[in-house]
């Protein structure tokens, strides 16, 4: 395939060289002429590991050249790929003049060419911008109509200095955000030969995952700094302690916790953190991640009420109340704290849990609920049917699998608000549905 490739930086040298080395054609453009200048010498305008050895043979076996003119490389190409950087603005916006400048480039030099072309934005942008920016300044230059014309795709990069060069070759997945499915499909061609998993998606989805990614790479470094100032101070080491925390695949690194929902709860996870900050706090140790964790988990049951003030309805059913399912324990369970908020604002609440039976409850469990929710009974309904009949909006509380058969049996007047995404088929849900994070 012919590629030119849009901004010869770090993205975009990397790519040139292990496209080149894939067996595509391919033209880097830069408005330097300095860097154009190092490629056609044969050398990399960064510094990177193993690159200048595949420039080099790049450019050897004339497979790789670069140029300052956007017109010719459009012209002599299939695919363009836009990896030109983007900045932070002062308020912390994106800078996006150099990706602006380039799509105008582009666009100009389509307005001359014959045949569907695929524009593949690499450049790190922020949800619905290439929707939204990106596409209509194409058009706007090119005069031409984007899924029709031309096509466009979303390819963000996962790569690491200093280990670019292995990360383009062995990615955990590749990723391309769809706009039309002939420039998806192009766009895919570009990676043959890699294996890797390829995964095509809205081009909202392929922007949010490089940006998720990251802030969870920076959460990890803070999260592990914060941890290892508590050690310090108390003469433990903390790479010990993380090595030890990093052998744990099954809960700590891996997709367990990592799925949008409700607050968590339960008779840990609160209580622990609590004694955490304590214990750094007398430590004289700021902890701001730590700290900043319990505000954001009782944001999300702000956002549960919120979801259902904003239906108008008063009678609410809730199905699902103990933390999680499968359990009776109702410590800290954040459903029971959204029902006091619901009580407490006057709606009319019902709740139904098969697990939690008054009767039998004992020890702990049953003494919290007599000193903080003594009032539970009064509410509680010994079947889901007769909380579907009785209530106008439907709270699904906790993924027991009952709770999947409530998505069919609403009336044509009630609504499901589902806090833990009880279905994965969220397409087939009735139209009345909504999720708290999707």
């Amino acid at each position: 395939m012919k590629i030119s490739i849009f901004g010869l930086g770090y993205v975009g040298s990397v790519s040139a060289g292990c496209l080149a080395a894939l067996g595509h054609e391919v033209i880097g453009v830069d408005v330097n002429p300095m860097k154009v200048a190092m490629i056609n010498a044969s050398q990399s305008p960064v510094i990177e590991t193993e690159l200048d050895a595949l420039i080099a043979e790049g450019v050897r076996i004339g497979r790789l050249r670069a140029s300052t003119d956007a017109n010719e490389a459009i012209a002599a190409s299939e695919v363009s790929l836009i990896c030109v950087g983007t900045p932070s603005n002062d308020n912390g916006d994106l800078n996006l003049t150099y990706v602006e400048r380039v799509c105008r480039e582009i666009g100009h030099a389509l307005a001359e060419k014959n045949g569907y072309h695929v524009v593949v934005v690499r450049s790190t942008l922020l949800p619905g911008c290439t929707e939204e920016k990106i596409i209509p300044l194409l058009e706007r230059s090119s005069g031409r109509q984007a899924g029709r014309d031309f096509g466009v795709s979303f390819n963000p990069e996962f790569l690491r200095e200093g280990t670019a060069v292995h990360d383009f070759y062995y990615p955990p997945f590749t990723l391309i955000g769809q706009y039309d499915s002939q420039g998806a499909e192009i766009a895919a061609v570009l990676y043959t030969g890699i294996d890797a998993p390829l995964l095509i998606v809205p081009i909202k989805v392929a922007e949010m995952v490089k940006y998720a990614n990251n802030a969870f790479h920076a959460l990890k470094v803070a999260f592990a700094n914060e941890i290892g100032n508590i050690c310090k101070r108390q003469g433990i080491d903390g790479h010990q302690v993380m090595d030890i925390f990093c052998l744990d695949k099954k809960l700590n690194l891996s997709s367990h916790y990592l799925k949008p929902g409700f607050a968590f709860g339960g008779s840990c996870l609160p209580k622990d953190l609590r004694a955490l900050l304590y214990h750094a706090h007398r430590l004289d140790l700021n902890v701001p991640v730590l700290e900043a964790i319990l505000p954001s988990n009782a944001l999300q049951v702000k956002r549960g009420f919120e979801l259902i003030k904003q239906t108008g309805k008063k009678k609410i059913g809730v199905l699902g109340f103990s933390f999680k399912a499968g359990t009776d324990d109702l410590r800290e369970s954040p459903v029971v704290e959204l029902i006091e908020i619901l009580i407490g604002k006057g709606y009319q609440v019902r709740v139904y849990d098969k697990n939690v039976l008054l009767a039998r409850l004992h020890g702990s469990n049953r003494t919290y609920i007599e000193r903080e929710i003594p009032h539970i009974a009064t509410l509680m309904r010994s079947s889901m049917e007769e909380v579907l009949a009785e209530s106008e909006v439907i709270v699904i509380g906790n993924k027991a699998p009952e709770f999947r058969q409530a998505l069919q049996q609403l009336h044509q007047d009630q609504m499901i608000i589902d806090l833990v995404r009880i279905s994965q088929d969220i397409d087939s849900s009735p139209a009345r549905y909504e999720g708290i994070c999707w």
